[in-house]
């Protein structure tokens, strides 16, 4: 595989044209940093820069702390290492809420600094203004509807989602505003599995489950919980690997050979060469 050149994009490279065509699953995956970006981006159709974060890389209980700088550095820093995949930047909290024009202004700065394809936010019917406020301004949109951890104060905690008439309604009356407003997809997050798979089947726009259905258009899901790396993972988040016990050895046999002298050896230290 050609190294990437981050001064040169890949012929390849998707656009958010193509996710909202695509007639095959989306591929999406977090990733925070250039070297996970590179490792990722070969494979997926779309990178989200999560504002999971928060927990996955700063030890937050929740996304609430997270910042807009926070979020531009790291989206930058995939963004820079991504050839072939969408890049998504999170729109934190605080950020977006209060007005249109608010929200404009900061996604406007999140894909200047960046150097992103799309921002996401999170929220169903009453941010319709605001994803096509951001839309008709040339700021291609995510929604995020079902649970919604940024609002997780208001909704009583972490509640799965669809699980009363009430609920089903406002998730299809969300789905369907997101949609119509402009929105490229819909990342629908900790709902029944039977409510995401009807939202999907008469959706507009691709569907992206976390804690879902495997009839979403796509799936996604926090990098730090694909590779084992999360103490506690949701029940949704299938581990591909157990990269956890493999650090805390390498780490183990580094600080064995330290405390023996047997590291750094002759071959790692610089000075005349061996006779």
């Amino acid at each position: 595989m050609a190294k990437f050149d981050p001064g040169i994009k890949a012929m390849n490279q998707l656009t958010v044209n193509d996710i909202r065509k695509t007639a095959t699953p989306i591929v999406c995956l977090t990733a925070y940093t250039a070297q996970i970006a590179r490792l990722v981006d070969p494979h997926v159709d779309l990178i989200l820069v999560g504002d999971s974060l928060g927990m996955a890389l700063y030890g937050f209980d929740t996304t609430l702390p997270v910042t807009l700088d926070m979020m531009i550095a790291h989206g930058a820093a995939v963004v820079r290492s991504a050839s072939h995949a969408v890049v998504a930047v999170d729109m934190p909290y605080g950020s977006y809420e209060s007005s249109p024009e608010q929200a404009l202004q900061n996604a406007q700065r999140v894909m200047r600094e960046s150097g992103c394809a799309a921002v996401k936010l999170e929220g169903g019917a009453e941010m319709a203004a605001t994803i096509r406020h951001l839309t008709q301004n040339g700021v291609p949109v995510m929604g995020h509807i079902g649970l919604m951890p940024q609002s997780v104060e208001k909704m009583g905690g972490y509640k799965i989602q669809g699980k009363d008439a009430d609920s089903v309604t406002r998730l299809h009356t969300d789905a369907q505003a997101v949609a119509e407003a402009g929105a490229f997809c819909i990342v629908i997050e900790g709902t029944i599995e039977s409510v995401a798979r009807d939202i999907s089947a008469v959706s507009t726009v691709p569907t992206i489950g976390i804690g879902a259905s495997a009839a979403c258009d796509g799936q996604v899901l926090v990098i730090n919980d694909l590779l084992g790396l999360t103490p506690k993972p949701p029940r949704f988040a299938k581990r591909y690997a157990e990269l956890a016990p493999v650090i805390s050895d390498a780490v183990s046999a580094y600080a064995k050979d330290v405390r023996a002298r047997r590291f750094p050896a002759p071959e790692h230290v610089f000075g005349k060469k061996n006779a």
